[in-house]
């Protein structure tokens, strides 16, 4: 269970940074502002997942 959290975990974070990078280059050509905002929004989700994700692993190595 731990490496699946593990995999998840490293999945979610690239998750964000790709959207991250998607954003900002959509920010930098001045594309549609809706689209912007929905990327920021996207990537926002993401990190959550990843927190959450990282959360259960730290409850998981401390009850270990």
């Amino acid at each position: 269970m731990a490496g699946f959290l593990q995999i998840g975990v490293l999945l979610a974070m690239a998750a964000v940074a790709g959207v991250l990078i998607m954003g900002i280059v959509s920010m930098a050509r001045g594309k549609d502002a809706r689209k912007q905002n929905k990327l920021m929004q996207m990537r926002v989700l993401l990190q959550g997942l990843a927190l959450l994700l990282l959360f259960i692993l730290s409850l998981m190595a401390v009850g270990s």
